[in-house]
């Protein structure tokens, strides 16, 4: 099943475990994180509040994705204390061959070619959902950048 056609029962409060990787060779960064999901304008949008922390130190963001069909030029708007540097990123979107929504920007590191970062949103039901995201060098190369695993939270 889409992840778009399961999305708004997400709609809730969630805990799980974050994994940082930030470069090849690095070992993974992990930090407890806490999500909370809801719908905006008219439940066409999905918006994933989160929280997380790298070094002792609290990150948040605010993931915002476009739930109705089709793809557009915009499927994903993303904002984080640690990665986005202030900044929007915007992402254009498709249905992944398995069902998740995936979505794809690129983006500046100041000098030299663009490089890419994917985000990809995944649900095995309604107490499980998985925030994905991946980095890609000028080349095409992708490795794992950050993986939200939530579970419902029930109190």
């Amino acid at each position: 099943m889409a992840f778009r056609d399961v999305a708004r029962d997400l709609v809730g409060e969630w805990s799980g475990r974050d994994e940082l990787w930030l470069g090849p060779g690095e070992p993974v960064r992990e930090s407890a994180t806490e999500a909370t999901v809801t719908t905006a304008a008219g439940g066409g949008f999905l918006l994933i509040a989160y929280t997380w922390s790298h070094g002792g130190e609290p990150h948040d963001g605010v993931l915002l994705a476009r739930l109705t069909p089709g793809p557009g030029a915009v499927d994903m708007v993303w904002v984080d204390s640690f990665h986005t540097q202030g900044q929007f990123m915007t992402f254009a979107g498709q249905e992944a061959d398995d069902g998740a929504m995936a979505a794809f920007t690129t983006w500046s590191p100041g000098s030299g070619p663009d490089w890419g970062w994917r985000i990809v949103l995944d649900s095995g039901g309604p107490d499980d959902l998985t925030m994905r995201m991946y980095i890609a060098t000028p080349d095409g190369e992708e490795a794992p950048a950050v993986a939200s695993r939530y579970a419902r939270r029930r109190d």
